[in-house]
């Protein structure tokens, strides 16, 4: 048994390409009660508790967590509250090159636990008023961490990416795929 420690339809999407058959659980935890590190650190810490959390209520499965976080100049880019700090946050990465980071962490049904940070640097399009007010009004800024989603409205901003798109979608497959085999890495 598979569990993918998430109600994200945009990462169960994505897992299906790699696992077709897993259960999907979200993780209970304060997310809040963690310290908040360095962005690496941070997205696998969120990884590492949503997983653990999950063990007790399946002790022979196989569980994949995941956190995905926006960082620009070494601070994180949570989602935005409103309209106006989806501007803000969208307006600063114009013209700008920022960071992609998600914790993977896999306890495999054997028991053993694989973890990796997987890092994607996404740079933007110098961004007009007319650019960013037209992005706006899309809408797609809502429930993003760091105001932007390479899978909708948020791809026109993108200039280019170094690194593993997946991840910039919130689950590095590839990456995932290797954690899931069984041999040692």
């Amino acid at each position: 048994m598979i569990i993918l420690a998430s109600h994200s339809p945009r990462r169960q999407e994505l897992l299906k390409r790699i696992v077709p058959d897993f259960e999907s659980h979200p993780a209970s935890i304060n997310e809040r009660a963690l310290p908040v590190l360095d962005p690496p650190a941070y997205v696998q810490s969120l990884a590492t508790a949503k997983g653990q959390s999950l063990v007790p209520s399946y002790p022979g499965a196989t569980i994949i967590a995941a956190d995905t976080m926006v960082a620009f100049q070494g601070k994180l880019l949570g989602k935005p509250h409103d309209r106006a700090e989806a501007k803000q946050m969208i307006t600063a990465l114009g013209g700008q090159t920022h960071q992609v980071y998600t914790g993977l962490w896999v306890r495999l049904d054997n028991g053993s636990v694989r973890q990796q940070v997987v890092t994607t640097d996404v740079t933007f399009w110098p961004l007009s008023e007319a650019d960013v007010e037209s992005y706006l009004a899309e809408d797609a800024y809502q429930d993003k961490a760091g105001a932007n989603g390479i899978q909708d409205a948020g791809a026109l901003l993108v200039k280019s990416i170094q690194g593993d798109f997946y991840n910039v979608m919130g689950l590095p497959i590839s990456t995932l795929y290797r954690m899931l085999l069984a041999e040692p890495q």
